[in-house]
């Protein structure tokens, strides 16, 4: 029994179905195969629910090229197409419907609402054309399955309740192929919800550890995991095995080939997890697990853009320590701030987070009472793994470092975007 996961890249057309279909033919295990969005639909959808939102009427038009998107496939991809078809303009229907209701709630219960479609949209379509090639196959709507809480953009799922209804829909003595969504959830009422941005790979990790598979393959197009960005760096170059604990670490400091909370399921279960490039299936890729064999040990560079440094200092010129520290956090977590990086003083703290400004600006707003903050606009951290004089030169060269932080095996630096 395996998971398969596959991105939107993956599916971004037809030829990308057809290829994922080629990929699963060669597979004689049981299988859940978990798949996002096509290509940039995530993006579109988002661009639909923000004019919608402030009452836009051009989110229709939107809408409608999203669809035309999806039509298209559909027509490359079936002869008869009746029922995928009926099945797609159902459920555009659907959200339509939803959308000119007026009714509007809070940003991240909408984009849960409306975002979601696209693994919905993505999965009918995949699972259709896989019913044309194998006779065992069955699509499975995640939202009744894996359920979380209400924390909507970033869910929290609840495991146990997961754990039987999943161990309920997915029987392998009647179906042997599964086809159902990554990124998204239920609540217990019904409502949809997502568990995090790029969050595939976090469903195809959970499914794995609730089945108890064999292991879980994440196809992208790449040919593993990378010691570098090589849009970054030119000659990275692959790494074929690495540990659970440095994926966590990779992850942490921004590498994208996986999801942060991806790992941790796995291993728990002692499964492990496989890289793979859908552009060249047969190659080895990357695999992640306990006990990997090291060739030898290479700096591992990681570039996370899009960066705020916020520099946080008490009005009254405290300590930032204890009940001060506290309070600080307590903020950062009531906002679903994840902190990438923090360095204390004794009157001031500095932290690099994401530049997300809705929640940056009601995060400081929170704190201005208290205390007076400071930001950087337009920063990267950089992060280099087992690094080396020649690996930090290599990054940090001619660049203007707001904060500099080494433990012994990782550095990481908050420069100005070049």
């Amino acid at each position: 029994m395996k998971i398969y996961k596959f991105g939107g890249a993956s599916v971004k057309d037809a030829e990308g179905i057809r290829n994922l279909a080629k990929i699963v033919s060669g597979e004689s295990d049981d299988l859940v195969i978990v798949v996002s969005a096509f290509g940039k639909t995530t993006n579109a959808l988002e661009i639909v629910l923000k004019a919608w939102l402030v009452g836009d009427s051009t989110y229709e038009v939107l809408l409608d090229k999203v669809y035309e998107n999806h039509q298209s496939v559909i027509n490359e991809l079936f002869t008869n197409r009746n029922s995928v078809k009926c099945k797609i303009d159902d459920s555009f229907a659907y959200l339509k419907e939803y959308l000119m209701s007026g009714k509007k709630g809070d940003y991240d219960f909408e984009y849960d609402q409306i975002v979601s479609y696209g693994e919905i949209w993505s999965t009918i379509i995949v699972a259709e054309h896989l019913s044309t090639c194998f006779h065992d196959t069955e699509w499975l709507d995640i939202r009744g399955n894996l359920l979380t809480d209400d924390r909507f953009r970033n869910a929290n799922v609840l495991w146990n309740e997961s754990t039987n209804r999943i161990k309920r829909a997915i029987d392998f003595d009647r179906t042997k192929i599964y086809i159902t969504q990554g990124f998204i959830g239920g609540t217990v009422v019904g409502h949809t919800t997502t568990l995090g941005r790029e969050g595939s790979d976090y469903t195809a990790a959970i499914l794995g550890n609730i089945l108890d598979v064999e292991s879980v393959v994440v196809w992208k197009d790449v040919p593993g995991i990378l010691n570098a960005d090589p849009k970054w760096l030119p000659d990275a170059q692959k790494l074929d095995e690495i540990s659970y604990k440095e994926a966590v670490e990779m992850t942490f400091s921004g590498a994208k080939v996986i999801h942060p909370k991806t790992i941790k399921p796995l291993h728990n279960k002692n499964i492990p997890l496989y890289v793979k490039s859908f552009l060249t299936p047969g190659e080895k890729g990357t695999v992640i697990k306990v006990d990997p064999v090291l060739k030898k040990t290479i700096p591992v560079f990681i570039k996370k853009e899009d960066q705020i440094l916020i520099s946080i200092l008490p009005k009254d010129f405290s300590f930032v320590m204890g009940e001060n520290l506290s309070r600080i956090f307590y903020s950062f977590m009531k906002h679903g701030i994840k902190v990438n990086l923090v360095e204390a003083s004794a009157v001031s703290i500095n932290v690099c987070v994401d530049d997300e400004r809705p929640i940056v600006d009601a995060l400081i707003s929170d704190l201005k009472t208290e205390y007076s903050t400071i930001y950087n606009e337009n920063t990267e951290m950089l992060s280099v793994r087992h690094y080396t004089p020649e690996a930090l030169e290599r990054i940090t060269k001619n660049r203007e470092i707001l904060v500099e932080q080494r433990t012994r095996n990782t550095a990481r630096f908050v420069v100005r975007k070049e």
